[in-house]
């Protein structure tokens, strides 16, 4: 965990985080994310409940004196009243509200079940706010191929990296810390990828030709000297492990040089892209596409059931009074 930002955390949170990533196997990114959305509804419920001064500014409120003693008299109600605040006073729209009710119950299951701080868990009744299912995001076929010409034409000293890089993402569908996170020995000789996602589980991908190919060919040219990560796959121009940050960076360039550029498209697209492509041309069983994602539930895949305007358009086409005319 950074010290710096859990420094004025009480012990309670500190344990809960601590459990959070040692025992749950949660990343650090997700344990920062638990630390900030409680330490924004203990704020709340100090402000609330008059336990600091009226004057003193919501974002310099100090948590670290939050204890059992504290927590223990908290109630559904107030929570519900603190998703209005969210919504009301901080303008967060479901999907920031959806994850700090996450954070909320994981704390008070823990409190309740872990360790018996608590007797009853008042938040075991808080629904999430329901998401609205919009569409991904994602790049046609075309575009796709034209995306990974622009590679080419641009003809860059990192050309044969970053192809691979785009093959990968576009081909496998990875999340943009999944891919900064291979290394060499995790590419088999059967053309499997051994991928580290969410919590720390492994999944193993099986790469097409297209992949292989790319991946091949970058190793011929893949830096040895001076590399400080030997281990890791992609490397930057300073011999290290390339950053999600580089990597963000140079899907841009390439998005704008296929003419892409500002129309929303980014890594995580490509990851929409690659999923939708997989269902609609390869008839992927939406549940092999949720193994080869790695998604924890079934759920999370189904939005990529969608039906692309020519599927819609072609369903139509298929009505058999789609000829009756007056």
């Amino acid at each position: 965990m950074k010290e710096k930002i859990f420094d004025k955390a009480p012990e309670i949170i500190k344990e809960f985080l601590g459990y959070m990533q040692t025992i749950k196997g949660k990343s650090p990114k997700t344990v920062e994310e638990y630390y900030i959305d409680l330490r924004t509804f203990f704020r709340y419920i100090k402000k609330r409940k008059g336990i600091i001064k009226e004057d003193v500014p919501f974002e310099e409120i100090e948590i670290d004196d939050i204890d059992i003693d504290i927590i223990r008299p908290i109630q559904l109600i107030d929570v519900f009243e603190y998703m209005n605040y969210l919504m009301t006073e901080r303008g967060n729209h479901a999907a920031a509200r959806s994850r700090k009710v996450s954070s909320l119950r994981a704390f008070f299951k823990y409190l309740t079940n872990k360790t018996g701080k608590l007797d009853n868990n008042p938040l075991e009744e808080l629904e999430t706010p329901k998401l609205k299912k919009a569409l991904p995001k994602f790049l046609t076929l075309e575009q796709s191929k034209e995306l990974l010409e622009s590679v080419k034409r641009c003809n860059g000293k990192n050309m044969v990296r970053d192809y691979c890089i785009l093959t990968i993402l576009l081909n496998c569908g990875l999340r943009l810390s999944e891919l900064v996170g291979i290394n060499i020995n995790d590419i088999h000789e059967n053309g499997t990828l051994k991928v580290t996602g969410k919590g720390n589980k492994e999944r193993m991908i099986y790469l097409n030709d297209a992949c292989k190919c790319a991946i091949e060919n970058y190793r011929k040219i893949r830096p040895s000297e001076g590399v400080l990560d030997k281990n890791a796959l992609f490397i930057s121009r300073n011999n290290r492990r390339i950053s999600p940050k580089t990597v963000q960076h140079l899907v841009n360039e390439y998005l704008s040089a296929a003419g892409l550029g500002g129309q929303g498209y980014s890594v995580h697209k490509l990851r929409h892209t690659a999923a939708t492509l997989m269902y609609q041309y390869g008839n992927v069983d939406i549940r092999i596409l949720k193994d080869i994602l790695g998604h924890e539930n079934l759920g999370t895949t189904e939005i990529y059931t969608h039906l692309s305007n020519k599927q819609v358009e072609e369903a139509v086409k298929m009505n058999p009074l789609s000829n009756m005319k007056i």
